[in-house]
C-alpha cells in the first residue's frame, strides 16, 4: 500500500505491518494507525512513526537504551495485555525525540516510551511511574552521563 509521509514523499508500505496504537499517542488520540520506517539497512538507532491518517503527522523516535543503558521500567500485565505480548518474544522500546535546530538540545521523552509487540503490530504509549524519568532527557547531557558511569558502549550513531 502507498502512504503520504511528510518527510519521505510517497513511499510503499506492507499494510501487514501497520501499527495499531488502540489509545494513540498523547495528544494525538484520535489516530490509530501508524508505520514504523527506518533507514532500510537498520542501522541507525532513529525510526519514523508515520501516521497513516495524516501524512504530516510523523515522530522520530529512538532506542533509549542507545543513549541511557540503565533505562529501565515494569511491563505489568495490564500493559502486556494491552500488547497482546505473552512474554515469548520481542517487545520494542522508543523514546519520542525534539530535535531543534540547535541539535545539541535535542532531547528524548523516557517519562512516555513507546512500546511495541512486533508480533502482534501493537503498540501503546505508556507513562512510567518513575520521578527520575521526565519528558526531556538531553540525549548528549544523557551520553556524557553514562560515559562517566563507564555504561556508554558508544552504541549510538548521535
Amino acid at each position: 500500500m502507498e502512504i503520504l509521509s511528510r518527510d519521505y514523499g510517497t513511499i510503499e508500505i506492507d499494510e501487514s505491518s501497520i501499527i495499531e496504537f488502540d489509545a494513540g499517542i498523547i495528544g494525538f488520540e484520535e489516530f490509530r494507525h501508524f508505520a514504523l520506517l527506518d533507514d532500510g539497512k537498520n542501522q541507525s538507532p532513529f525510526r519514523c512513526l508515520q501516521s497513516i491518517e495524516d501524512c504530516d503527522l510523523a515522530f522520530i523516535l529512538l532506542d533509549p537504551f542507545c543513549v541511557k543503558p540503565d533505562y529501565e521500567f515494569t511491563i505489568d500485565e495490564e500493559i502486556a495485555g494491552l500488547l497482546t505480548f505473552d512474554g515469548n518474544g520481542e517487545i520494542l522500546i522508543y523514546a519520542i525525540v525534539v530535535i531543534p535546530e540547535d541539535v545539541k538540545m535535542m532531547s528524548l521523552n523516557l517519562k512516555a516510551p513507546v512500546i511495541i509487540n512486533p508480533e502482534t503490530k501493537k503498540g501503546m504509549q505508556h507513562i512510567v511511574d518513575k520521578a527520575d524519568y521526565n519528558v526531556r532527557h538531553y540525549v548528549f547531557d544523557e551520553i556524557e552521563r553514562a560515559k562517566k558511569m563507564g555504561l556508554y558502549k558508544g552504541q549510538t550513531a548521535v
